[in-house]
């Protein structure tokens, strides 16, 4: 699976925990209290007034952070469960 401006925010999180420090930094909250936000990367991306470019270079640099990760053996983050979150 990789990283696309349509995934899901459940999806990422879950799949790519570093993504929430990604986008924490780019200004892009994707869980708030305890609860994910709901939408795509790119619908969380444009609310924040982020451009068609700007997204592009984030899907490509996460996909870039995923690749480096399963290549280096790196252990992971640990995986998010949203669904536990909604319990």
């Amino acid at each position: 699976m990789s990283i696309t401006k349509d995934i899901l925010i459940e999806e990422l999180v879950e799949d790519y925990p570093f993504s929430v420090r990604y986008l924490m930094e780019k200004g892009i909250r994707c869980i708030m209290c305890g609860e994910p936000i709901w939408g795509t990367l790119e619908e969380a991306a444009r609310e924040k007034g982020f451009d068609e470019e700007q997204i592009a270079a984030f899907v490509k640099e996460m996909n870039e952070l995923a690749a480096k990760e399963e290549e280096e053996g790196a252990k992971p983050e640990k995986k998010i469960d949203v669904k536990k979150m909604n319990d």
